[in-house]
């Protein structure tokens, strides 16, 4: 039997699919590489297979728009898809407010086409993607998983529509297993520097902004908002290593096979930092090679976020082991790494 990943090749999906061919699953992955790259396929198997021998039985990859209901239907009838990990979406908040309709298309209707797959198939276990974005503006701090929700942004709203369509599909089939992850804020990259996050042209995301200011493909970083409520002024954040979230989706699928029914859990580390936190965690770590400059706010954007973590915790047992200095070095290492490959 096999995972499926959607958007396996992305940031979050090839650290996951790493950390599960590891661990002896089998993989599978669909990914339109919208925003990422086919090379991350061959990374994936070369640092799998230092635990494990990797070959197209094992890790395959189509390459394709999970909107497109024959091949997400060919995907299911050529392999035995035990469950599925749902990443695919598009996923910067800024991007969204200007395009509202392509994230609404592209999240809510790939999201469809999925359920409605594993439906036809009878799979019965998802792992779905969400975001700390569905909170909105929390009234108070860390945010519980009970806390009301209410997007701000058309990106949150997507995840928080697919949250609502998920919690019907296990209302009218209560055979289905679902985890809810819903992220705080994943950077980092993986140790080998071989895999890590790597958006097509200008990064929508802070840090692989910072790590490209900081190889000097940038000038400089703009900050946005200096006059948020927070003790600099500036946004405050719930950092997680990008490894750890990973292994928080291995977690998850554990509990899947356990016929969980439907579960919710943040994943974060419970700690807030600031965007200049971060930025002078990175330069620490670089030699103080991010210049920055301040700019308005973007729209959607919240004043601070960061999550309580006790749920995973206690029934997942999972916990983020990784902090923020080794989520810049890590991020570094990554980018110094991929422009001398380049």
């Amino acid at each position: 039997m096999s995972v499926l990943l959607t958007g396996g090749l992305g940031y979050i999906g090839s650290h996951t699919a790493v950390e599960l061919l590891q661990s002896g699953e089998d993989v599978v992955v669909i990914d339109n590489l919208s925003n990422s790259n086919i090379k991350t396929k061959t990374n994936i198997k070369k640092i799998a297979s230092e635990k494990r021998k990797i070959s197209a039985k094992n890790f395959k990859v189509y390459i394709g728009d999970l909107r497109d209901t024959n091949l997400v239907e060919k995907i299911f009838t050529e392999n035995k898809i035990d469950s599925v990990i749902h990443f695919a979406g598009l996923k910067a908040v800024g991007e969204s407010v200007k395009k509202p309709l392509e994230y609404y298309d592209n999240n809510i209707n790939s999201t469809l086409s999925l359920l409605k797959a594993m439906n036809k198939f009878k799979v019965k276990n998802l792992v779905f993607s969400s975001s700390a974005t569905v909170y909105g503006q929390a009234k108070s701090m860390p945010i519980y998983e009970d806390f009301e929700v209410g997007a701000t942004n058309p990106y949150g709203r997507t995840k928080l529509f697919i949250e609502e369509i998920l919690k019907d599909a296990y209302a009218a089939d209560s055979t289905l297993n679902i985890a809810i992850l819903r992220y705080f804020n994943p950077i980092g990259a993986h140790d080998s520097g071989l895999i890590g996050e790597d958006p097509n042209g200008i990064p929508n995301n802070l840090m692989p902004y910072i790590s490209r200011v900081a190889t000097g493909r940038y000038d400089h970083l703009n900050i946005f908002g200096n006059d948020y409520n927070t003790h600099d002024g500036t946004a405050v954040r719930d950092y997680i290593h990008v490894v750890d979230l990973a292994k928080g989706h291995l977690k998850a699928l554990k509990k899947l096979r356990k016929n969980c029914g439907l579960q919710i859990y943040n994943l974060g580390t419970g700690v807030g930092y600031s965007v200049l936190d971060l930025v002078n965690a990175y330069n620490s770590v670089c030699g103080n090679k991010v210049k920055y400059i301040f700019a308005p706010r973007r729209p959607g954007d919240v004043d601070i976020c960061y999550a309580n973590v006790d749920k995973a915790k206690k029934e997942l047992g999972w916990t983020a082991k990784r902090n923020l200095k080794n989520m810049c070095k890590t991020s570094y290492n990554f980018e110094c790494k991929k422009s001398k490959l380049k």
